[in-house]
């Protein structure tokens, strides 16, 4: 994202310096390209900042364990159960949204535009006990990556339910930044990979079960 200058009303001469470094001035903006140029007055030095869009580091090294999961949540989504059919096919959609998000180096505006948490509405409205889909607490064994490992004694209805909050709140914090996160004065990678994590967990999870 370049800055926004005044076009200048002279032809800019090639520019003199150029470096990049890593920032986290700016939500997902790690690496800023600074270019130094001088005007037609040899004393007088313009600066543009260049932001380019993160690449989201902290996935990885779960991109193989995501698809194997996408293909076990697309073979569990054939149940005649529409509620858990539904729950399946959503977490199976969010999780391919993470990994095609990460190919393809998108915003993280983009990314919460695609993420749902219909199914999951849908069925609290049906009253729907979310333990159907896993039973149990959530044990180390369980657990495949280490920041996960707080959300042990978790159980599926609460590890639901957290996921759910998380995006109703990225999306709240998009709407009262007129759209965007760009101006967020929030941890936007932190809170996107917490809701990543989280949604991997539950994949996980509920492919355990024996």
């Amino acid at each position: 994202y370049a800055s926004r200058l005044p076009t200048p009303d002279y032809q800019l001469p090639p520019c003199i310096c150029i470096f990049s470094f890593p920032t986290t001035l700016l939500p997902f903006s790690p690496t800023c390209t600074c270019i130094f140029f001088r005007t037609s007055r040899l004393s007088d030095f313009r600066t543009i900042l260049i932001f380019t869009p993160m690449n989201m580091e902290w996935i990885k090294l779960s991109l193989s364990p995501v698809k194997d999961l996408v293909g076990f949540l697309h073979q569990k989504s054939k149940t005649n159960d529409v509620v858990k059919k539904q729950l399946y096919i959503e977490l199976r959609d969010n999780l391919n949204v993470f990994y095609n998000g990460f190919l393809n180096e998108v915003s993280y505006d983009s990314i919460i535009e695609l993420i749902s948490n219909d199914a999951i509405r849908m069925a609290v409205k049906e009253n729907f006990k979310f333990n159907k889909l896993r039973a149990g607490k959530i044990e180390a064994a369980h657990v495949k990556d280490e920041r996960n490992r707080k959300y042990i004694g978790w159980d599926t209805d609460k590890l639901i339910d957290k996921i759910d909050e998380k995006i109703m709140e990225l999306r709240n914090i998009r709407k009262l930044n007129k759209g965007t996160f760009i101006k967020a004065k929030n941890n936007i990678p932190l809170m996107m990979s917490n809701l990543y994590f989280r949604m991997k967990l539950l994949a996980d999870f509920i492919k355990a079960e024996k």
